[in-house]
């Protein structure tokens, strides 16, 4: 029986193999899970950038080569399509093996209504993740589009979490060269062109009915300092007793650090992401004049800005949410709230 534990657990971890380290986005914990059921024949159903279309969609997958390809944060709305359905099948055609579904806060309880409601919930594991909130899919799929005329090939790869060179970046690479999205980036950072249900999302907290929740560990540095590794570290959230023994299954491949929910705290474990002000403005301009222009007006970054942005890196400034007219840190997000 799943059963909700009397209080989440915490833990800061990250694989010991530093090659899959620097492959995933943050420490590796969708690596360690999945490898888990990869291992035994078993299936993962997530979400993968499909390059010819131009959209993430959803997969069911059962081989590391297939799971590789799905690994890196995607700041693109996910399309789960028909996932729901086609996991039930194959739990149906497989009737001793497990599955693990991977998915936003709102997708991952969708899924653990649909399999409650299927009978197959003990055979599941799921696990969401930290969002900031979901990007519209098409004005992606025209930027991207117009990255491909403009460079005169197609995109062979895209990233939106590069750490090979050390603080991670966002590019795509056509015809072998390697083209920066900054200003995609700034605009959806600047919560341009998030779905309005992301923000009065209701996953937004540490108190979630999934098996597991995963993310970046922001700060670690200052919380855990004898833990920081500049290649990245996630933050592992237990609910249930399902997701406690999934975890002891990747004990052995990970480097942890059991810590708390104060210790992990960010913006998206306690709030929605706050609506861009000038929200209107920019989907008139987007309406009127399409996806080059809002990238250049909304995603190119002012002098004040870069100015702001380094006075808020001396003070000590944690991530940043750029606007046109305010800039806020996970630092003094709460005072802002509470005032």
């Amino acid at each position: 029986m799943i059963t909700l534990l009397d209080k989440t657990k915490v833990y800061a971890g990250r694989l010991k193999d530093p090659e899959r380290l620097i492959a995933s986005s943050s420490g590796g914990a969708f690596t360690a899970l999945s490898d888990v059921f990869l291992v035994k024949g078993y299936a993962v159903a997530c979400a993968v950038y499909d390059y010819n279309q131009k959209k993430v969609i959803y997969k069911l997958l059962t081989s590391p080569e297939e799971r590789n390809m799905a690994r890196g944060s995607k700041y693109i709305q996910s399309l789960p399509g028909n996932i729901f359905a086609e996991c039930k099948s194959w739990l149906d055609q497989n009737p001793d093996k497990e599955l693990l579904f991977v998915g936003l806060g709102c997708q991952a309880e969708g899924f653990r209504k649909f399999a409650e409601m299927k009978g197959i919930r003990s055979r599941v594991y799921i696990v969401d993740l930290i969002c900031h909130g979901s990007a519209s899919p098409l004005i992606w799929s025209q930027y991207a589009q117009s990255l491909e005329d403009r460079y005169g090939g197609q995109i062979e790869f895209l990233t939106f979490r590069d750490k090979r060179k050390g603080w991670p970046t966002a590019a795509v690479v056509i015809n072998g060269k390697r083209i920066p999205i900054k200003k995609y980036m700034k605009v959806y950072y600047n919560r341009c062109i998030s779905r309005p249900s992301c923000h009065v999302c209701p996953f937004a907290t540490t108190e979630r009915q999934v098996d597991i929740t995963i993310g970046d560990f922001w700060h670690l540095e200052e919380k855990i300092p004898d833990f920081y590794d500049a290649n990245g570290t996630s933050v592992i959230l237990l609910h249930t007793n399902h997701g406690y023994e999934l975890f002891e299954e990747i004990m052995n491949s990970m480097d942890y650090r059991e810590c708390n929910t104060s210790d992990c705290w960010q913006l998206n474990l306690e709030h929605p992401t706050p609506m861009f002000e000038n929200r209107s403005a920019f989907w008139k301009d987007y309406k009127e004049h399409g996806a080059n222009y809002i990238m250049k007006k909304y995603g190119t970054t002012t002098l004040r800005e870069k100015i702001m942005y380094r006075i808020k890196k001396l003070e000590g400034g944690g991530y940043l949410i750029v606007s046109n007219s305010w800039i806020l840190n996970d630092a003094d997000f709460s005072e802002r709230r509470a005032a």
